[in-house]
């Protein structure tokens, strides 16, 4: 496997620089490319739109908010988990919400893991460096 990669699929800028800061903050020097909406992220992830910082292939992970233009993100994994090209990439949902229902409808569509965004900066770094450390470096994945 070449650079590990994140897709970040967040619309809201606030929500992406924090992300891209607690990622520096951490010293996580992996590339992340951000999607803002969930049409791109399925463009990009489907293969039907060829982004050079992906160079053609699949992200290590995908962090994915629920809230998204164009495609929601519980439409987005939907989407995924019915192609064979993206059935096994591992997909975050990392939301802000507290909804029992998105949490239940998220697994039910086979998401790997839920996290909801800790308020206080400080929290949120260290939510990204356990998750950067574990989707990165600890899990193991198949070669598809």
């Amino acid at each position: 496997m070449g650079e590990k990669r994140i897709l970040l699929v967040e619309d809201n800028a606030d929500d992406i620089e924090l992300t891209l800061r607690a990622f520096d903050k951490v010293d996580l020097r992996n590339d992340i490319v951000v999607a803002r909406d969930g049409q791109e992220a399925l463009d990009i992830l489907l293969g039907r739109r060829f982004r050079q910082d992906l160079a053609g292939t699949l992200p290590t992970v995908v962090l994915l908010d629920l809230e998204l233009p164009r495609v929601g993100g519980l439409e987005v994994l939907r989407r995924l988990r019915e192609h064979e090209r993206t059935r096994l990439l591992p997909v975050v949902i990392l939301t802000s919400s507290r909804e029992q229902r998105d949490l239940v409808r998220s697994y039910s569509l086979g998401v790997n893991s839920y996290v909801r965004k800790p308020v206080a900066f400080s929290a949120f770094v260290e939510a990204v460096r356990q998750l950067g450390l574990y989707w990165l470096f600890l899990n193991e994945q198949p070669a598809v």
